[in-house]
C-alpha cells in the first residue's frame, strides 16, 4: 500500500520541538500543522512561518496539509474578513511547500441548513476560486454542525462548485457522530472526491476511540482505498484527550472535559492504525 502517514502533532504537545521529536521516534516524516507553539497555524506571521520551516528542516519533517480553521465560523459571520484569512493561510501553505489546506463549510443550526445552502455554496465557490488562482487545493472536511456534515451534503458541495481545487478529506469519526453509516454509504457517496483521509474513530454515542475500536469502519475504508489504488495521506487526528486550542475549534465542550492529550495517546492512535494497515496488507 502506497500510503503516507501524517498527523495533528499538536495532540502530542503544543511545543513543536516536542511534536517533531516524537514523530521521528514513530518513524513519521509528515505532520498536519494546526497548533504551533500556542498559536493556530492560520495566525502565524511570515517570520513565525519561516522559523517553523527552519525547525521542520532540522527534524526532516514536512507538512502534508495545513490543518486550518477556515470555514469554521457561523454562516452569518463576516465572510470578507474570513476570505482574507484564507489568503493568509494560502501564503503559509506555499511557504511550507504543501498544496493542501483543510477547510469547512460553515456552522449553522441543524434545522436551517437548507435555508443557508445558497450562501454556503457561494462561499465555498469563492474559496475554491482563491485556491485555483493560487494553485492550491482546499480539502473540505465533513464536520458536525456545518453544511457539509453528511456525505450527501458534501457531494452537493463538490458537484455544485465543480472545481479540482476543492476536494474531500474523509473523516470517518465525524460521520459516525452525525449518525451516518460510514461504510459503504458515506464512503461510496463521495469516493471520487476523496483526496486525503483523517484517521480517528468514534462510537455511536459520540465517544472518540482508537482506530478500529469504534463504528467508523476504519478497516473497511482502508481496504476500499487500497482496492482503489489510493496513494495519499492518512493523517492521525486521535482526539483521545483535550489539547491546547481545542476549545476554539469545537462548538461544544465535551472534548475539553477529557484528560489531557499527550505523546502516549498519540502513540496509541498510531499503533492502532498500523495494526489495521498490516491486517489489510496481509489479508487483502
Amino acid at each position: 500500500m502506497n500510503l503516507m502517514l501524517s498527523g495533528f502533532a499538536d495532540e502530542i504537545s503544543p511545543v513543536t520541538a516536542e511534536q517533531f521529536a516524537h514523530l521521528k521516534e514513530l518513524g513519521m516524516s509528515y505532520f498536519e500543522p494546526r497548533g504551533i507553539n500556542g498559536k493556530n497555524i492560520a495566525d502565524l506571521s511570515d517570520e513565525e512561518v519561516t522559523a517553523l520551516k527552519k525547525q521542520m528542516r532540522e527534524y526532516k519533517i514536512s507538512a502534508s496539509s495545513i490543518g486550518s480553521p477556515i470555514g469554521k465560523i457561523d454562516i452569518g459571520d463576516d465572510f470578507d474578513a474570513h476570505l482574507a484569512k484564507l489568503r493568509r493561510v494560502i501564503r503559509t501553505a506555499k511557504m511550507l511547500d504543501t498544496q493542501f489546506i483543510r477547510v469547512f463549510s460553515f456552522f449553522m443550526p441543524a434545522n436551517e441548513k437548507d435555508l443557508h445552502r445558497d450562501e454556503a455554496l457561494f462561499r465555498m465557490n469563492a474559496m475554491a476560486e482563491e485556491a485555483k488562482r493560487e494553485g492550491v487545493v482546499l480539502l473540505h472536511e465533513n464536520e458536525k454542525d456545518i453544511y457539509g456534515e453528511t456525505a450527501r451534503r458534501c457531494r452537493d458541495i463538490f458537484e455544485s462548485v465543480g472545481s479540482e481545487h476543492l476536494r474531500a478529506v474523509f473523516d470517518m469519526a465525524n460521520f459516525v457522530q452525525c449518525g451516518q453509516t460510514v461504510f459503504p454509504d458515506a464512503y461510496y457517496e463521495i469516493e471520487e472526491y476523496i483526496e486525503y483521509v483523517h484517521i480517528k474513530d468514534a462510537q455511536k454515542d459520540g465517544a472518540v476511540v482508537p482506530a478500529g475500536q469504534g463504528d467508523g469502519c476504519v478497516r473497511e475504508i482502508i481496504r476500499a482505498l487500497s482496492d482503489r489504488g489510493y496513494c495519499g495521506f492518512l493523517s492521525l487526528e486521535p482526539h483521545l484527550g483535550s489539547f491546547e486550542g481545542l476549545a476554539a475549534l469545537e462548538k461544544d465542550d465535551k472534548m475539553t472535559k477529557l484528560s489531557k492529550s499527550d505523546a502516549g495517546k498519540f502513540t496509541m492512535a498510531f499503533e492502532a492504525l498500523m495494526k489495521i494497515i498490516k491486517e489489510v496488507e496481509q489479508n487483502g
